[in-house]
């Protein structure tokens, strides 16, 4: 089994992919992990390029809807026809931007099972407009949406299958400040200074309503159960695609 782990989209990303996806060619695989768990995304070219290495020529990978309503579509160019082999993509609520476009693209054409838990939702296009005092005014002009027509944007992707990370730890002791301060609520005694109600989601380390994303690279593989569900599921692909009807 290839396992591919991109941790962001860059100039380079759809290149390096190419050539190891040419190089695990030589070998017998019985499927190929692409790991975009905690890749916070980069290049819409790039997310684009990479899409095109696992979907033939001609389809549709993401299209970008503005306000007047008017749609940017971005098609697979690619040259050579990809292999059918069974895939599987890992996502979580780490994965944003660029990652959810190629997670969307391969989902909606059915080329590979998305498993893990819901993606970040960021897809959205913000241009800023310079005001005469030095500031700037952000606005949203334009929305990613997947082949489908799903928009990314505060949505994120759902996976096919939810397989939620083993509870570290560390996340067990931010459980329980977490009942802390749920008990101070109740007694009125609630820390202000801990109060993120005014931060914006997404910006500046906010919580959006989630804790954030366990690091893939620090967990053992063993106790990697997202991991783990994939590589189960791709010997299981092998075995019921070998499975004959009694005659």
């Amino acid at each position: 089994i290839a396992y591919i782990r991109l941790t962001q989209f860059q100039e380079s990303t759809a290149k390096d992919l190419s050539k190891a996806i040419k190089s695990l060619r030589e070998q017998k695989l019985q499927g190929t992990i692409l790991d975009l768990r905690n890749n916070p995304g980069g290049l819409l070219t790039s997310a684009v390029d990479v899409s095109e290495q696992f979907l033939p020529a001609g389809k549709l990978i993401v299209y970008i809807k503005g306000r007047d309503g008017r749609k940017d579509e971005y098609l697979s160019r690619a040259k050579e026809t990809p292999e059918e082999q069974p895939m599987i993509v890992l996502v979580n609520e780490g994965s944003a931007s660029a990652s959810e476009i190629v997670a969307g693209a391969l989902q909606d054409w059915g080329r590979a099972m998305i498993i893990g838990t819901t993606t970040f939702g960021k897809g959205s296009v913000q241009t800023i407009l310079p005001l005469a005092d030095g500031s700037g005014l952000r606005l949203t002009t334009a929305k990613y949406y997947t082949p489908k027509g799903r928009s990314i944007q505060s949505t994120g992707i759902t996976p096919d299958i939810v397989v939620k990370p083993k509870p570290s730890a560390k996340l067990s002791e931010k459980d329980k400040e977490k009942e802390k301060d749920k008990d101070a609520d109740a007694n009125g005694k609630k820390d202000k200074s801990k109060d993120t109600t005014n931060a914006k989601p997404g910006e500046d380390g906010a919580p959006k309503g989630k804790e954030p994303a366990t690091d893939p690279a620090e967990v053992a593989m063993e106790d990697d159960i997202q991991l783990q569900k994939a590589v189960e599921l791709l010997k299981a692909w092998k075995i019921f695609e070998k499975l004959r009807p009694a005659v």
